[in-house]
């Protein structure tokens, strides 16, 4: 079996290794050196250009190399027929878990608060707030919110969460669908998104959505970049809305030197890193797949082209 390894961030050499001692004898081939085209099986990719699968013949499988598959899905070019296969890494959702974690506990304590005074040269001491008080809502409830709402209500918060459809999340209270949105947001000073991107959730940060949350609140978005409409969100935070936003996500990344996320003060960023897909962990899934895809057998984890995810 060959398996066309295709990505701009992630390292073919750990995740040689790490499939090589899982599938004896896959034919791993990277980017661009493919070799005939006709010979690929399978393509693990991870923000292709648009167009580049389609000149595979024989390609019977997309592994994404992330949770997320819009990646892939936004490639016009992919034939409906072939597969497209979500990743399941329980380090990438643990690592996910402790960036909102930390997220949240910086809003929490103050920390916000206490590094504007460092830089102001202020020393004033604020009130120890009461966790059981700080109301967390996680927006999203896949295998890497789910793990975000676990740990936050470890910490001992209460924590609800929101999905498209039904969940049921022990400690968690749960709402879903259209009508479910506005109670859940109402109820949540900090909100945490984990959303997959789709076309409905694209834009689902805004004018409206955070006008539903109580003043103050805070927003950390660790999802997709096109979840928030930024100017919406300068604008609830300039208003007050919002007392802050942790965003690790951006529309378009690199984020621009020239947009403001980068200078607002209420604005914490960092480029992307909330969690890395890791081959030690995640090649598990992956070799699992080729395994299957070799057998004739269904994939795990298939993504559902009609909802995106």
């Amino acid at each position: 079996m060959a398996l066309l390894f295709l990505s701009d961030s992630d390292d073919p050499v750990a995740w040689n290794a790490a499939l090589a001692k899982r599938v004896p004898g896959l034919d791993m081939r990277v980017w661009p050196e493919t070799g005939a085209a006709a010979d690929i099986d399978a393509a693990l990719v991870w923000n292709h250009p648009p167009g580049v699968l389609k000149a595979f013949p024989k390609l019977r499988a997309i592994l994404s190399l992330g949770a997320g598959v819009n990646h892939v899905l936004d490639d016009p070019e992919i034939p409906a027929d072939i597969p497209i296969a979500r990743i399941v890494d329980p380090g990438l959702a643990t690592g996910m878990a402790e960036y909102a974690a930390l997220a949240v506990l910086r809003y929490h304590r103050n920390f916000d608060v206490y590094e504007r005074q460092q830089r102001e040269q202020r020393w004033r001491r604020l009130p120890i707030p009461v966790t059981t008080a700080r109301r967390v809502g996680v927006l999203g409830l896949g295998e890497i919110g789910s793990a975000c709402a676990r740990m936050i209500a470890g910490l001992g918060f209460p924590v609800t969460g929101w999905s498209r459809t039904a969940k049921s999340l022990p400690g968690v209270a749960c709402y879903a669908g259209p009508d479910g949105l506005a109670p859940f947001l109402n109820t949540t000073d900090i909100l945490v998104c984990v959303l997959p991107l789709t076309a409905a959730t694209r834009g689902i940060i805004n004018q409206t959505t955070l006008a539903k949350l109580p003043r103050s609140a805070f927003l950390i978005n660790i999802a997709r970049g096109a979840h928030v409409v930024d100017q919406d969100l300068i604008a609830a935070l300039d208003s007050g809305q919002l007392a802050g936003a942790t965003l690790d996500v951006f529309a378009h990344e690199p984020l621009p030197r020239e947009h403001p996320f980068w200078s607002h003060p209420k604005v914490t960023l960092t480029p992307h890193i909330a969690s890395i897909t890791n081959p030690e962990t995640a090649a598990d899934g992956v070799a699992e797949n080729l395994r299957r895809l070799h057998d004739g057998r269904p994939l795990l984890y298939l993504a559902d082209r009609a909802r995106g995810y």
